[in-house]
């Protein structure tokens, strides 16, 4: 089993930022990938961004270049920084953990984001 604890969402203007940080726990055995999914109001799940345990990553073309993923293995836990935030941006952001080994993974609660003026 993997614990997953997320942090970091709240309200922004727009052109704010925000760093969201998910700690993972349990049983984890690299290699694995970790990141974030969202989902918007009235839409579907979607992937903003992932981090492999050996440093590669992954970005939704929506977020490249103002969405930045990091980790820190030493800690299991992943970090979202996000600048330049758009309305568009609103969306609950779930963290996720999957080893390479597993078919399916796990998920955090998420966190509410919420981008308004």
């Amino acid at each position: 089993q993997v614990q997953l604890v997320e942090s970091g969402g709240g309200l922004v203007e727009p052109g704010g930022s925000l760093r969201l940080s998910c700690a993972a726990s349990g049983s984890i055995f690299r290699p694995y990938v970790m990141g974030w999914y969202r989902q918007p109001p009235g839409k579907q799940r979607e992937l903003v961004a992932t981090i492999t345990s050996g440093g590669n990553t992954n970005y939704a073309d929506s977020v490249k270049g103002r969405f930045t993923i990091s980790r820190d293995n030493a800690k299991n836990t992943v970090y979202l920084q996000m600048n330049s935030l758009k309305p568009e941006d609103t969306a609950v952001y779930y963290c996720i953990f999957r080893r390479f080994a597993d078919t399916t993974g796990y998920w955090g609660q998420g966190t509410q984001v919420t981008v308004s003026s």
